[in-house]
């Protein structure tokens, strides 16, 4: 196995597909075999790869960052919201079917399986992939069946840096925060911090 990294936020928005891929174009700049990989992605805003398949249209940006072409291994779980309720499901850059919540995670045990396939082929032909988390790792709710956080960083053994976007406010009770909620297990994969948008003296 090569080199990885899973970037995660206190929120969503805080920065954590900019950050992706500037740190993907910042390793392809030194010669570095980058790619990038967000396992569960939640948007209407996709780009069609060269094969047909759909990916997050941010995962795109990265493949760019890195100067490879658009790929669905780069984001294998793609949910296209349709309602407040309901979202189709495209994985591997294919719609698969239409799920609720419920439905959802009835899923993510099949789920868990490709995402583990694609990353770990990835990381067999990459020298590093850099991984983009979805929403916040602080969603405790959600991580008996998490498979793009603390889930996947555990089942991957990657370290994590968590971001936090300054302009929001009370960064630091963020960044905090969002560790103290963790389980100790999950609070030792945690290797360090990024604050966004941080202006003024250091």
């Amino acid at each position: 196995m090569r080199g990885a990294l899973l970037v995660a936020g206190t929120t969503s928005d805080a920065g954590k597909s900019v950050l992706v891929a500037g740190l993907c174009r910042m390793l392809a700049r030194r010669g570095v075999r980058v790619a990038p990989f967000k396992a569960q992605n939640m948007s209407n805003n996709s780009v069609v790869t060269l094969d047909g398949g759909e990916i997050g249209r941010a995962q795109a940006l990265q493949a760019r960052a890195c100067r490879l072409e658009p790929s669905v291994r780069f984001n294998p779980v793609l949910l296209k919201p349709g309602s407040d309720r309901t979202s189709q499901l495209v994985v591997r850059g294919k719609a698969m079917t239409t799920v609720g919540a419920r439905d959802y995670m009835q899923h993510r045990q099949w789920l868990r399986a490709v995402v583990a396939e694609d990353l770990e082929s990835l990381r067999s032909e990459f020298d590093v992939v850099i991984c983009e988390g979805a929403g916040s790792p602080a969603e405790i709710n959600l991580r008996a069946t998490d498979l793009a956080n603390m889930g996947l960083a555990e089942a991957a053994r990657i370290p994590v840096v968590v971001v936090g976007d300054i302009d929001r406010g009370g960064v630091l009770a963020h960044l905090f925060g969002t560790v103290a909620v963790l389980s100790p297990s999950d609070q030792a994969l945690i290797a360090g911090f990024v604050i966004n948008k941080f202006r003024g003296d250091v």
